[in-house]
């Protein structure tokens, strides 16, 4: 059943809004009724949720530019965001949770990270729905748009602010071409660039190494076309080329953090669900992040918003809403390396010292004065200790403690794991190594059932799992990875956002640690998935870029390692495939008691370690398989 209407759910609260209506452009049962265990059939909505604030309140004061944007005649800012849901069609049969996830750059995720379903901009077919756990486990899902940058393509979700008028600013991006080629996209990541507003304003200059000395090119050497720059040679592949222009009419990013609070705080304060969660991945995750330290966890009457939040793979960044922000713009190795307003102190939600200014702050503050604190279970692979400050998380910035979590927050390394597990079996790419399939996903259905007992009735999840300097699964990494410092935007940058300094002028260096490895070169810490703990090769959170795409020897982005043992050693090891297999499904049982892995997914563990285990014997030499015995694999 589908259908296209408008639904409009008005109402007015004396000096200030929220949400003040939705209206719901598509609307459809999932798979024609089927019914998703005792939770029972779904609904498909699809429309867009108008909301207003009040500049003058104190809950709206961190939102940059906020008090500049135009205002209707009630005194409020209005804005709008793209939201997708899907929920029971008998509410009462629900959980009574809404599960809200931050689209990645637009796109929907949670459906393929907890369902194990087909991506898709727009999930219809089974496939897209993959075995329904959501869905079985009650939740009304919602996707809403919170940044405002998105390319305007169908089936991404984006957040509608205004622009500032009269405001103007420098612009700053980098962009690593991994092939020759003359274009460098002003956007990065596919976002939608600030134009330039004054061409002579525009510079360019290219360096080798993340920190290598700057190299102006010379206006002869490129021209703007559009919103690119055109080369008149040909890039070099693993060379960064950073530009430089002056914008105007910033966009009032930080409305995208107050449509999150407000959509989730409305469907509380209207009862059609008790608890609220919130989830994402990478960049998504950042902007979770971000929404508890700029303060968004109350809504404009000071009540909590979210109850409980699972930030995936976040590592140490988190989403910045300055004066001409770019949500996609994140840091990592060769991608927005260096100077990134993503890599900021606070890093961890236990009180530091930053080191260059004595200023002592945490990701918290804010929501323990408001007392809105909600329960975080924060889940890290090893790749965010090479690629994004992971550490930083839980280790004082000058390297020398572990940090005391609260215990408000949970803290998982998923030991082994790159930042997004490569496909299986692994074919290698741009990495001098095989890239890391350690499909760890499979915990994070655990993880999150664990957060929302821990929310609904106070059950406990598991302790913390991560790598301490206190027991030595902690310590300088090999190869060295991601830098991070002290960076000065300019004074005006911590209380109003506005930038003075760009790039920014840079101070000390954090600490940069990572997890230690076995004898086997595995991590002697974290949340192990069944072919980690028993390994038939080393999982690392690292790999190095190869000469094909320039930069040979650095680190790759977002890539780890799997390097198979030798084959004589796995033989010598296990007797056989059904010795394998019964540490294999041991391992998964330690992982059902443990409270990582739910009992209904043991099958699949077995499943995966028969397929590992004959992959891994046709593997000639410790390095891939022939194209005969994957075709057997496959």
């Amino acid at each position: 059943m589908r259908s296209t209407i408008s639904l409009f759910l008005l109402f007015a609260v004396a000096g200030h809004a929220g949400l003040v209506r939705f209206e719901i452009t598509e609307r459809r049962d999932v798979l024609d009724g089927f019914r998703f265990g005792a939770t029972g059939a779904y609904e498909f909505l699809r429309g867009r949720a108008h909301f207003a604030v009040d500049p003058k309140l104190p809950a709206n004061r961190r939102i940059t530019d906020l008090s500049y944007a135009p205002r209707n005649t009630s005194g409020l800012v209005e804005f709008s965001a793209d939201v997708v849901m899907l929920r029971p069609k008998d509410l009462r049969a629900g959980n009574r949770t809404l599960l809200v996830e931050t689209p990645n750059r637009g796109a929907m995720g949670m459906l393929s990270l907890y369902n194990r379903a087909q991506a898709s901009a727009n999930p219809m077919t089974a496939a897209h729905f993959g075995d329904g756990f959501l869905m079985r486990e009650g939740y009304t899902l919602a996707w809403v748009g919170w940044q405002h940058d998105v390319p305007k393509r169908e089936g991404l979700l984006r957040v509608n602010v205004p622009t500032v008028s009269g405001l103007a600013g420098v612009v700053r991006g980098e962009f690593t071409p991994s092939e020759p080629g003359r274009r460098i996209p002003l956007g990065d990541a596919g976002h939608i660039p600030y134009p330039v507003s004054e061409p002579a304003s525009l510079t360019l200059s290219v360096r080798d190494g993340i920190h290598g000395d700057r190299k102006p090119l010379a206006p002869g050497e490129w021209r703007l076309q559009g919103d690119e720059i055109m080369l008149a040679q040909p890039a070099t592949p693993g060379r960064i080329y950073e530009f430089l222009y002056r914008s105007q009419a910033p966009a009032v990013a930080g409305l995208g953090l107050a449509a999150l609070r407000d959509f989730a705080a409305h469907r509380k304060e209207t009862g059609a669900e008790q608890f609220a969660l919130g989830v994402g991945t990478s960049q998504s995750a950042m902007a979770w992040k971000a929404l508890v330290y700029e303060g968004f966890n109350a809504d404009e009457h000071g009540r909590r918003v979210f109850d409980g939040l699972q930030p995936h793979v976040a590592g140490g960044r988190r989403s910045t809403f300055e004066r001409f922000a770019q949500p996609s713009r994140t840091s990592g190795p060769y991608r927005n390396a260096s100077l990134s307003s993503t890599d900021q102190f606070p890093f961890s939600d236990t009180d530091d010292r930053e080191l260059a200014t004595g200023r002592r702050d945490s990701i918290l503050e804010r929501a323990r004065k408001a007392g809105v604190v909600p329960k975080i279970i924060y889940t890290n692979t090893s790749y965010e200790y090479w690629g994004s400050a992971g550490a930083l998380v839980h280790v004082s910035l000058n390297g020398r403690r572990d940090l005391a979590l609260p215990p408000t927050t949970r803290l998982y390394l998923l030991s082994g794991g790159q930042h997004g597990p490569a496909a299986f079996p692994p074919q290698r790419g741009n990495g001098e190594n095989l890239p890391n399939w350690n499909d760890y996903k499979w915990s994070l259905r655990a993880i999150l059932r664990d957060l929302r007992q821990w929310v609904v009735d106070g059950t406990e999840p598991p302790p913390s799992q991560y790598p301490r300097l206190a027991d030595r699964t902690l310590g300088p990494g090999d190869p060295p990875a991601h830098r991070t410092r002290y960076l000065d935007f300019g004074p005006e940058y911590a209380s109003k956002g506005i930038i003075a300094h760009q790039p920014p002028k840079a101070g000390p260096d954090y600490a940069v640690l990572t997890p230690l490895p076995d004898a086997d070169g595995n991590d002697r810490a974290g949340v192990k998935m069944p072919w980690v703990s028993v390994p038939l090769g080393a999982f690392t959170g690292w790999n190095r870029r190869t000469a094909a795409i320039g930069a040979p020897g650095e680190l790759l982005a977002n890539t780890g390692s799997y390097i198979p043992f030798p084959l004589d050693r796995i033989r010598k090891e296990f007797p056989g495939r059904e010795a394998y297999l019964q540490r294999v499904e041991a391992a998964a049982g330690q992982m059902v008691r443990d409270r990582f892995l739910l009992a209904e997914d043991v099958p699949a563990m077995v499943r995966l370690g028969r397929a590992i285990w004959d992959w891994a014997l046709a593997v000639p030499n410790g390095s891939e398989p022939t194209s005969a015995a994957r075709a057997n694999i496959e």
